[in-house]
């Protein structure tokens, strides 16, 4: 299950290691179509990479800190910095390759 992220608990659960953070909304159609993916790849990775997500409606400050402009879009991100950017809908496999590269 992927972590919901908050402004409360964001730098703890990506401060160390891999994390992969999706900005999304509940209105979003593709967000609907990434979201069962992001969940897939939480199962998948466990242990290995944190998977979050987050409710760009919930936590406006955290999608302006990172210019999240439109979504769904995804940030990876290595010991709390993010490494790479991806907008709009992203397939598993291509998902898993960026992460995989990270670990």
């Amino acid at each position: 299950m992927a972590v919901a992220l908050t402004k409360d608990n964001f730098n703890k659960s990506i401060e160390s290691g891999v994390s992969l953070v999706d900005f999304w909304a509940p209105w979003c159609g593709p967000c609907k179509m990434q979201l069962p993916i992001v969940e897939e790849l939480s199962t998948e990775l466990q242990g290995q990479a944190v998977i979050g997500k987050i409710n760009v409606d919930e936590e406006p400050e955290l999608a302006s800190q990172f210019g999240v402009m439109s979504i769904p879009t995804l940030i990876l991100f290595k010991d709390g910095q993010p490494v790479d950017k991806m907008v709009g809908l992203q397939s598993k496999d291509a998902l898993k390759t960026k992460i995989s590269g990270q670990l």
